[in-house]
């Protein structure tokens, strides 16, 4: 004899979270404090966040910019030595924007001074991410890793610099020249030949605006490699 048993009925997902709303919703009607408390957060939170962004971040930026604005009348002035200084001070002292700009500026007249190793502390520190300045600051690293003799590093970080500035035409294959100078000096002739045809492909009229005939210089890459 079969056994006679009720018919299950299978819930759907939609009507679990029916049920689950409406819960949710039986206990903000009995204990209508829920509410109130909810909204006193949201509050509390958006005056924290403003009174950070106007009490504190907005003085600290001013202070940033007025330092570094400093140290560049002093750059212009031609007191190089002040200059860096200051902006050493800035990158010290403060975030931002203006923080971030000094480390690149003291990086780049600690370069100019043969202090590769110093201008590369500060580089590390330098976020690299807009197209033009920061693909630049890119191979100034790249630039330091070459008078260092760490040719690995600086051939990494001319890619990086190619990868950031995304394609400009002046910039971009001038970050692939400073590489392959440094695949030839590896005697990696092959892989500088493949930089040259890039360069030649891509930016058929940078040979032209430098005054560089690419084409000679990939010959004599292929040549190298086939020895």
């Amino acid at each position: 004899m079969a056994n006679n048993k009720p018919n299950e009925e299978t819930r759907t997902s939609i009507e679990e979270v029916n049920d689950t709303l409406t819960g949710i919703g039986e206990k903000v009607q009995s204990n209508p404090k829920i509410v109130v408390w909810s909204c006193i957060a949201v509050t509390a939170v958006v005056a924290i966040i403003l009174l950070y962004v106007y009490v504190f971040r907005q003085p600290a930026q001013n202070a940033a910019n007025t330092a570094l604005g400093q140290a560049d009348v002093e750059l212009l002035m031609g007191n190089d030595s002040i200059a860096l200084a200051k902006y050493q001070q800035v990158a010290a002292d403060h975030g931002y924007s203006a923080g971030n700009l000094a480390n690149l500026n003291a990086a780049i007249l600690l370069y100019k001074n043969g202090k590769y190793e110093e201008a590369l502390n500060h580089l590390k520190d330098y976020s690299a991410s807009e197209s033009v300045i920061g693909a630049s600051a890119k191979s100034l690293e790249g630039d330091c890793y070459v008078n260092l003799k760490k040719y690995p590093e600086a051939i990494d970080c001319y890619k990086k610099a190619v990868k950031i500035s995304d394609n400009n035409p002046h910039y971009t294959p001038a970050f692939m020249l400073k590489e392959a100078t440094v695949l030839r000096e590896q005697k990696d002739y092959k892989a500088e030949a493949a930089v040259y045809e890039q360069i030649i492909k891509d930016y058929p009229n940078y040979g032209a605006e430098i005054g560089v005939d690419l084409q000679k210089y990939l010959e004599r890459a292929q040549d190298a490699a086939l020895k």
